[in-house]
């Protein structure tokens, strides 16, 4: 077919408006005429007819192939316009009364943690990304996003995958660029016999990798991995969540240590491995809530480790199922919380009923962002600024930190 492309959608397909509904075709711009192939509602780009004035070189060979970007051909300013304006849609669906502030951009090959697919084939192991909209594994010889100590590393993942692999299925590699060197884990490669494992464990130290786990088992340690939040280390679990740009990381943390600059107790819920809970600890105590135990114990043991924090104590806790009640969050003069996708609904619920003074709201999903921002203004708090964070550079992801204060009722 034939089709004008009206605008981008949420995750960075552009939409052709059609007789029949939307069309989505990946790797097309806004105001293009392009010829695709056409299934239902999706269409694969055969060729581009008449190009948009924003559409650029790509930064990446495998671009429009692999499925891990979807934005390198669109002009740095209008991509940067399209990720905070997903903010604003967000805000406005919810009826959010606030513009986005200008989104804080991150940089190419800054991404510090990378999850591959991975396959054992007859022509030989595949390690990439999927395609889009597909199972099959794109295998990749760069990567423009990823940190080059990551994708200098990839004839190594090769080499590791073939000897881990104990199984005919797709699995995963999340690979993560530490301050001593690569954390590897695998998961769901199979059960690791004995003979692979110490090929594994040598070929893991011939390359200079810190530690190789399989599964959640580490096969070798030969340093501790380690990642900086503010002046503490911290050696994060196997595979464990951590913010993918540290840049972005540092930006989300330094906005919202400046907004609980005053709270002499805050509290940080979903706190993960410590990124902003050990942070605010230069300056406040802090009670860390997560439901990994993994996670609040590298968070402890960062803490312990690093002279000249104030005092932080964690508590494990299910906050879907057992949020912090208000009454327990009026011991706090300040809250960060940042959930997974699915956002905080129950918490945000909490935190609206709270007196807490100063709040701060993370996340990675708008959608649930906006949510649960409605949820808290209509308790009372006023909605001082919202930022976007790029992240996940080229994607249609985007991250945002809205900061809320709530007057102190009067007496």
């Amino acid at each position: 077919m034939r089709l004008t492309i009206n605008r981008l959608g949420a995750q960075g397909d552009g939409i052709a408006d059609t007789p029949r509904g939307p069309v989505y075709v990946p790797f097309t711009l806004p105001g293009e005429t392009v010829n695709a192939a056409v299934e239902k509602d999706r269409g694969a780009l055969i060729a581009v007819l008449e190009a948009s004035p924003e559409r650029i070189e790509p930064a990446c060979r495998h671009f429009g192939e692999c499925g891990g970007c979807t934005l390198q051909h669109l002009r740095a300013d209008a991509y940067h316009a399209f990720k905070r304006e997903r903010v604003a849609d967000a805000l406005r669906r919810d009826r959010v009364d606030n513009a986005p502030l200008d989104l804080v951009a991150c940089a190419p090959e800054s991404r510090r943690r990378v999850v591959f697919g991975a396959r054992r084939t007859i022509g030989g192991m595949l390690l990439g990304f999927h395609r889009m909209h597909s199972a099959q594994i794109i295998d990749i010889g760069e990567c423009p996003v990823a940190a080059p100590q990551i994708v200098q590393a990839l004839p190594a993942l090769r080499a590791l995958a073939s000897i881990v692999c104990q199984t005919d299925k797709p699995f995963h590699i999340a690979v993560t660029a530490t301050e001593t060197g690569l954390d590897i884990a695998f998961t769901d490669s199979g059960k690791l016999p004995d003979q692979a494992r110490r090929e594994a464990s040598h070929t893991a130290m011939t390359s200079r990798v810190a530690r190789l786990t399989v599964d959640g088992d580490i096969v070798v340690e030969a340093v501790r991995p380690e990642i900086r939040f503010g002046t503490a280390l911290v050696s994060p679990p196997p595979g464990g969540f951590l913010q993918a740009v540290a840049s972005s990381e540092a930006a989300m943390a330094d906005l919202v240590t400046n907004h609980l600059a005053r709270a002499k107790k805050a509290a940080d819920l979903f706190s993960g491995s410590g990124a902003f809970a050990l942070r605010l600890a230069a300056r406040s105590e802090v009670h860390a809530v997560e439901g990994d135990a993994a996670a609040l114990a590298a968070l402890d043991r960062g803490f312990r480790q690093t002279a000249g924090l104030r005092r932080v104590t964690t508590e494990r806790r299910d906050l879907f199922r057992r949020p912090l009640t208000f009454k327990e969050l009026n011991g706090f003069d300040g809250v960060v919380f940042d959930p997974p996708r699915a956002g905080a609904e129950d918490q945000a619920r909490q935190i609206a009923r709270s007196d807490v003074p100063l709040v701060a709201a993370v996340s990675c999903n708008p959608a649930t962002l906006a949510r649960d921002l409605r949820i808290l203004v209509d308790g009372g708090y006023r909605l001082d600024s919202v930022t976007p964070v790029d992240q996940f550079l080229w994607s249609g992801h985007v991250e945002a930190v809205a900061l809320l204060s709530k007057p102190k009722k009067r007496r």
